[in-house]
């Protein structure tokens, strides 16, 4: 984070590993009572409608967001960071100084500090865990661009993978 965020503020106080990985999901309610998801993060919609019922999910907005972290292009690194199946990403960029952003897999072609796994295991909460420490780790690298792959849309996958679209629409 400091990196980020530089000679901004005076003090950072680090509170360790954060246990969850990804921002807060912001609900709201429209102008009818209905409950609105204005952005997916570390509660997974599925929870929240055993809890509440039906929610809309509303996650753009072009201009003036009515959240945190609505805008179309947002999280996005350094370097381009492309989204789809990595091997047929590696084939298209073979020219390119590449870095591997995977759910839980290791390419045996590229270099192991070039890539990271968010979750050797395949674990959806780990992944989220990782995510943002990964995508920190690979944008300091030597490269051109980093390939990236989604998760499984489902659980905190969802939310995982708007912030990966998200990167991916910053390189537009």
């Amino acid at each position: 984070m400091a990196d980020q965020l530089g000679d901004k503020i005076p003090y950072i106080l680090d509170g360790g590993s954060c246990e969850v990985g990804l921002e807060s999901t912001i609900v709201g309610w429209d102008e009818t009572g209905r409950a609105v998801v204005y952005r997916k993060g570390g509660v997974a919609v599925e929870a929240i409608e055993a809890f509440i019922g039906a929610v809309e999910v509303r996650l753009h907005s072009s201009s003036n967001p009515l959240a945190p972290g609505m805008l179309k292009s947002h999280y996005a690194p350094r370097v381009p960071l492309l989204l789809g199946d990595i091997q047929t990403l590696m084939q298209t960029h073979q020219n390119k100084r590449r870095a591997i952003l995977s759910f839980s897999q290791f390419f045996r072609d590229i270099n192991p500090d070039f890539q990271v796994a968010l979750s050797p295991k395949g674990d959806i909460r780990e992944a989220a865990r990782s995510l943002f420490g990964a995508m920190r780790y690979l944008d300091s690298l030597p490269v051109d661009c980093i390939l990236a792959e989604l998760l499984p849309e489902e659980d905190l996958g969802r939310a995982v993978n708007d912030r990966l679209r998200r990167a991916a629409a910053g390189g537009e």
